[in-house]
């Protein structure tokens, strides 16, 4: 039987899930859990309030009745939940969930990887925004070094799973660097430059600091003379990333949320820990299902209220960024409520 498809008032279809597993993180990125926000007496969620892993795929379920065949596991850092593997069996093992994903700042990889790839995940996408220690360490937080995430990149390759590298470009920060790191990692794992955006409320977003998309990809053919970027058609409605190949076979990725917004083909729904929806990354606001969940709703019940959140959704907030919305939030959903 041919299920209707869900859309929502722009026409846009329900196809992915970002499902958040906890707010805490090992590292203080300045772009999305500042030290001096997050510091060492930050009130994180207490663990009874977090979905259950039985919660967690209850809702999940309701979700791909209504047409989701993509998920993505996100925090925080989703590899500090415990036990993580048992999730990802039980969201692989439903019906019509087509691929489920994983994003990490790869500290935990080394460890994990190979359980999590037996349990049924397919890729991950690993958090890297420079080589040099001094940079990275600067823009995590903690002085982490480069070489503890690149060393989860390999644990990653190793058990099986496929490896993007996302890199979050701010200028006069980490930008001089983006060569060395495309060509230190486009042989073992496809490299996204993204464009700082303005998420949450602390990460002291301004559009200075900003380096549009087509400056990366510039920046890359610059470094090495006669490379050549051809750009590739997208894989499926909703690709985030503009894809290009540098005609070694080398693919690029360029996240242009800023300068090029792609709000029109966004069919992706977030869950935070807690269980509430989200149907935009900039939402001020969202849906508890937490509640009615634990109140006894039924999985009919449940889809209805999806459904219903969906059916009413017309977020474009990177399209009205430059735009004087009356009535915008004036304040956002923390990144480390619902992920990237």
């Amino acid at each position: 039987m041919v299920r209707a498809v869900l859309l929502d008032r722009l026409n846009r279809p329900l196809r992915d899930l970002r499902v958040s597993v906890t707010d805490r993180c090992n590292l203080r990125c300045t772009y999305c859990m500042p030290a001096d926000v997050f510091g060492p007496d930050y009130a994180f969620l207490p663990r009874e309030e977090l979905l259950s892993f039985e919660e967690i795929e209850r809702l999940t379920r309701a979700f791909v009745a209504l047409g989701v065949r993509k998920l993505r596991l996100t925090g925080g850092e989703p590899l500090l939940r415990r036990d993580l593997p048992e999730l990802v069996a039980r969201l692989s093992a439903l019906e019509g969930v087509e691929d489920v994903a994983l994003t990490t700042n790869g500290l935990l990889l080394p460890r994990l990887a190979a359980d999590l790839k037996a349990a049924g995940l397919r890729r991950v996408t690993v958090s890297l925004d420079s080589l040099d220690p001094e940079v990275f360490g600067r823009m995590n937080g903690l002085n982490v070094a480069p070489d503890r995430v690149l060393d989860g990149i390999e644990a990653a390759l190793r058990a099986g799973l496929g490896v993007k590298v996302n890199t979050v470009v701010q200028r006069g920060v980490n930008d001089a660097g983006l060569p060395e790191l495309w060509r230190a990692l486009r042989d073992r794992a496809t490299v996204r430059f993204i464009e700082f955006m303005d998420v949450g409320n602390h990460n002291g977003w301004n559009m200075d600091a900003v380096v549009p998309s087509r400056e990366v990809l510039a920046r890359l053919a610059d470094a090495e003379p006669g490379l050549d970027f051809a750009p590739v058609n997208p894989a499926y409605r909703g690709e985030v990333a503009a894809r290009y190949y540098d005609g070694e076979g080398h693919e690029v990725g360029l996240i242009s949320s800023v300068t090029a917004p792609f709000c029109g083909d966004c069919s992706r729904a977030r869950l935070s820990a807690v269980g509430v929806l989200y149907t935009c990354l900039f939402a001020g606001a969202g849906t508890d299902l937490r509640a009615p969940l634990r109140a006894g709703a039924t999985d009919a019940e449940l889809r209805e209220r999806v459904a219903a959140v969906w059916q009413a959704r017309q977020d474009r907030y990177s399209e009205e960024r430059g735009e004087a919305t009356p009535g915008r939030a004036a304040s956002k959903v923390e990144m480390s409520h619902i992920g990237g």
